[in-house]
């Protein structure tokens, strides 16, 4: 006998068969979608606005669409003539580097952790757990010194984008993560690959790797948007202006540039992180789809 449905909720079945009632509901739902599509995407649409607006009109009608019509030269000034085009790329070079340190040490310590379990696993676990409760001011002063003399390569980091790819891999919150990802994973699997003479190498980069393209891809959306607005780090270990990204370079040449020229920097260096969150917005939800994995 099957169970009776409890269909508890503010409205009852009855008031919800109301035709008012189920329009006001849908019309609420449409509200406040609005609402949040709004707050979520308007200040994006009035950079992309901005960025092809002359600095008089953003100024005297803000709100405005194009009073006196566009300037696409804005972008093209803004990639010039500021040399938003090197910082672009600097800032490429220092998120993809960043994004592949903390993609290894991520998904092989969330490995080691989770699936070959050794005997101290709960107390790294711990230790990596401990470290997301300090500060990373505190840690800024002895993280620097170890980059100006690093141990065992006897010359400075500093100026090198190696200063700033090497830190980024101390992530605990990506190891967690993977670790967690890789915890709920059918162990009958890795059992399966064991019985075939799988070793841990081939386990890992045969079977757990390509079950995992949900957490990798969330893991490099982290890896690369933290990247890309890290201003601290980059400024302390990159003084020369040749080597900085946008993030140190964008407030200093505010100063120097029109208004529409540093709007259209600004739109330009956004175009990476929405990208990224486009391209990668399907893994988030695909990690479901594993539960099945063992089934039949």
């Amino acid at each position: 006998m099957a169970a009776p449905r409890n269909d508890r909720g503010l409205l009852a079945p009855t008031d919800r068969a109301r035709t008012s009632v189920r329009w006001s509901i849908r019309l609420s739902h449409g509200l406040l979608l609005a609402l949040l599509a709004l707050t979520g995407l308007g200040p994006m649409l009035w950079l992309a606005k901005a960025a092809i607006t002359p600095t008089q009109d953003t100024l005297r009608t803000p709100m405005a669409l194009w009073p006196n019509g566009f300037d696409f030269a804005n972008l093209a000034e803004a990639w010039t003539r500021v040399e938003i085009d090197k910082y672009f790329f600097n800032t490429i070079a220092l998120a993809g580097g960043s994004w592949a340190v903390q993609l290894l040490v991520a998904a092989t310590g969330g490995y080691a952790l989770a699936v070959l379990r050794p005997r101290i696993g709960k107390v790294i676990s711990g230790a990596v757990l401990a470290t997301l409760f300090v500060p990373s001011v505190v840690l800024l002063v002895p993280l620097y010194l170890t980059v100006l003399d690093p141990p065992l390569v006897g010359t400075s980091m500093l100026n090198t984008f190696w200063a700033v790819w090497l830190p980024a891999g101390a992530s605990a919150f990506n190891v967690l993560l993977m670790q967690r990802f890789f915890a709920n994973l059918p162990r009958e699997i890795f059992e399966a690959a064991r019985v075939d003479g799988a070793g841990p190498y081939r386990l890992f980069w045969s079977i757990v790797l390509p079950m995992s393209r949900p957490i990798i891809g969330v893991v490099s959306v982290f890896a690369v948007i933290a990247s890309w607005k890290d201003f601290l780090w980059p400024m302390l270990v990159l003084p020369d202006p040749n080597l900085q990204p946008l993030s140190v370079r964008l407030p200093v040449l505010q100063q120097f540039v029109e208004l529409d020229v540093f709007l259209a920097a600004l739109a330009i260096s956004s175009l990476i992180p929405i990208a990224l969150f486009l391209v990668f917005q399907r893994m988030f939800l695909s990690g479901a789809s594993l539960g099945g994995a063992v089934k039949g």
